[in-house]
């Protein structure tokens, strides 16, 4: 669990016990880093050299078992980085570990995260930030069940539903993300679940514990964002008789979801730029400095490259929040999720309502597979507890679905035409799935779909894939 205010550790808690792994490249950096470690107080150090011909080394003996481990990186290189993470886990096995580095520019965070980092920080090394993280970490290495996390898992990913490429290519950030603590970016069009993704990075993440608070921006009247967000004092504006806390207290030591984030006024933008960067902010009518333990996760609707050059989002503070990014496919870019979404939401319906599950007829689906969906999967359900509602038979029918005609597409209901576009988008999910889960090993992913290897191979011609096969 994650202290409400640093300044709450006590003295007769146990010393943090920190591992510090560099390189001669990097012996500058972490100096710096036992500089702000004394001065914290409540750490214990030992400096490890590490040299990819050799591993390990300490400088002195004594630190024994550490509760985090924290790593200095002088550039990006592949070999040398999965050669010293090899090194840390031999060395200090399920240990945290916390990378910093000389060189952000080049930083490849979501490479350093797959490879067994828990969390980056990047230089200037700030001391509340640093202490911050430090605890955090510490709390995850003596927490760290197999059975919560697996139920994390189940907490977070359960609401994720989708198979084609281009989503579970999200969906594998997911979990990624959640082990850091990092501000995320999601982008993506209304209803494709930004807010679902959010959710589960919170409920993966060392925070699950703690409030998980999201906020529409968009929706807040445009003279009291400020106040929402950030609280104010008692006559602080007309109407406000009394002191309110504000949404960033309210998610102390957990996540903050800010949603439409593009519509917070350029007054709330500039005080949010102040706090993610120092995690410092002031009520409205108030000289007190406040500072707060959260995490950030922002989303909006519009493309942020377009608002950023319109001027209508801070650039600085679209870099602050664009550490990690997500940009989610739209239902229309993925139409072979669409079966396993409308599957879910039958059941779950059927649940709600003690019903038995309505059926959709070949041509209902036909008719869903072939819009366009620009309203996503929220367009989606709506379209669907439509159908449910009215419908008074077993099966839905095309005629049940309260859909425009969309052209040539949904003129064309012979039997064999619906059941072939079907089945093709099927097949070509299908493969495009488990080819990528073998890495490309056809031999592998033949095995793995029970195919023939050669009828296998046909089948990735046949749907053009094979650019995404490698050697076998």
């Amino acid at each position: 669990m994650i202290p409400a205010r640093l300044s709450n550790l006590k003295e007769e808690s146990p010393p943090i016990r920190v591992a510090i792994v560099c390189g001669p490249e990097t012996t500058v950096l972490a100096d710096s880093l036992e500089t702000l470690l004394v001065v914290a107080k409540g750490f214990t150090f030992s400096r490890f050299d590490y040299r990819a011909e050799s591993g390990l080394k300490p400088h002195a003996a004594g630190l024994g078992d550490p509760d985090v481990v924290v790593t200095m990186l002088d550039s990006f290189q592949t070999t040398k980085l999965e050669l010293l993470f090899v090194s840390i886990q031999r060395a200090f096995p399920h240990r945290p570990v916390l990378v910093t580095t000389t060189d952000p520019d080049t930083f490849d965070f979501l490479r350093v995260l797959e490879m067994g980092a828990s969390d980056f920080l990047l230089p200037p090394l700030r001391r509340s930030e640093l202490v911050a993280r430090l605890m955090r970490l510490s709390g995850v290495a003596r927490c760290s069940d197999v059975l919560v996390q697996k139920l994390k898992e189940d907490i977070g990913l359960k609401h994720i539903i989708g198979e084609s490429p281009a989503f579970l290519d999200k969906v594998w950030c997911v979990p990624r993300f959640a082990r850091c603590d990092a501000p995320v970016l999601i982008s993506g069009e209304s209803g494709t679940g930004k807010e679902i993704f959010a959710r589960a990075i919170h409920y993966l993440s060392p925070r699950a514990e703690q409030p998980f608070v999201p906020v529409n921006c968009g929706a807040l009247p445009e003279n009291l964002v400020e106040s929402e967000i950030f609280g104010h004092k008692r006559g602080a504006f007309t109407g406000a008789a009394s002191d309110q806390a504000g949404l960033i207290c309210e998610a102390e030591g957990g996540t903050l979801f800010l949603d439409e984030i593009d519509c917070l006024t350029p007054q709330a933008q500039v005080k949010l730029l102040r706090f993610l960067q120092d995690g410092e902010y002031r009520s409205l009518g108030s000289h007190q400095i406040l500072r707060a333990n959260i995490r950030v996760i922002a989303a909006a609707n519009a493309d942020f490259s377009d608002i950023v050059r319109e001027g209508k989002f801070r650039e600085d503070l679209f870099y602050r929040l664009n550490v990690l990014a997500l940009a989610l496919p739209a239902l229309r870019e993925r139409p072979g999720d669409i079966l396993l979404l409308t599957h879910d939401f039958l059941e779950k319906q059927a649940a709600i309502m003690e019903t038995p599950r309505k059926k959709l007829s070949l041509a209902a689906l036909n008719r869903l597979v072939g819009h366009s969906w620009p309203g996503n999967v929220r367009e989606l359900q709506n379209v669907l507890v439509r159908a449910i509602v009215l419908c008074d038979r077993d099966s839905i029918e095309a005629s049940d679905l309260d859909l425009p005609d969309e052209g040539p597409a949904a003129e064309d209901q012979s039997f064999r035409t619906m059941k072939s576009r079907v089945v093709w988008r099927f097949e070509h999910d299908f493969l495009a799935a488990v080819l990528r889960a073998h890495e490309g090993n056809i031999t592998r992913a033949a095995f793995a779909a029970k195919k023939n290897r050669r009828a296998f191979w046909q089948l990735l011609r046949k749907h053009h894939l094979l650019a995404h096969a490698g050697r076998d």
